[in-house]
């Protein structure tokens, strides 16, 4: 059975990305589908003279480990200034230490929202550009924009006809 590995990279506890990802991985049929929240992988900021102090925490080595045992991965951005969450970031400059390979050749669909127009874009854009140098293998990308018109929070799906074709055509990609 395929596995998909599902997160937002997001810090916040009610994350409206979150909620995306779960409703992406709902319309996936026939796969078994891992969400992981990445508080549980929560380490100190990186920096050098710890790495070197301390080595590689072991939780960058055990969300490595999860990303290897999926044969593919969603993640939903939460935009802070236009760039990752710090959460996202910090969990990222750790397993990069390990290796390059941080996304293990895994196709990714890739998605954001907020509550405004832009639909946090800017940070989808740069993880788009950003993954496959770090072995993503991205295979699509969606953004929505105005999550609280667009999205019904009760029942967890989005209620713009053409916005969830888009996702479906997405996740179509993805397997």
């Amino acid at each position: 059975m395929t596995k998909v590995l599902a997160f937002a990279a997001s810090n916040s506890s009610i994350s409206i990305n979150r909620t995306l990802v779960d409703y992406a991985a709902s319309l996936l049929d026939g796969v078994e589908v891992e969400t992981l929240d990445i508080h549980d992988y929560e380490m100190p900021i990186y920096r050098h003279d710890r790495e070197e102090e301390s080595g590689i925490p072991q939780l960058a080595h055990d969300f490595l480990a999860r990303v290897g045992e999926a044969d593919a991965i969603i993640i939903g951005f939460a935009e802070h200034n236009g760039l990752y969450s710090a959460a996202f970031k910090n969990l990222f400059d750790w397993c990069s230490r390990v290796g390059r390979d941080v996304f293990q050749s895994k196709p990714m669909l890739l998605t954001s929202t907020s509550t405004g127009p832009g639909g946090a874009g800017r940070v989808l854009a740069l993880a788009e550009t950003a993954f496959p140098h770090f072995g993503g293998e991205v295979k699509a990308a969606f953004s929505l924009d105005l999550y609280d018109q667009k999205f019904d929070a009760a029942s967890g799906k989005i209620t713009d006809p053409d916005k969830d074709a888009e996702l479906k055509a997405a996740l179509a990609k993805l397997l």
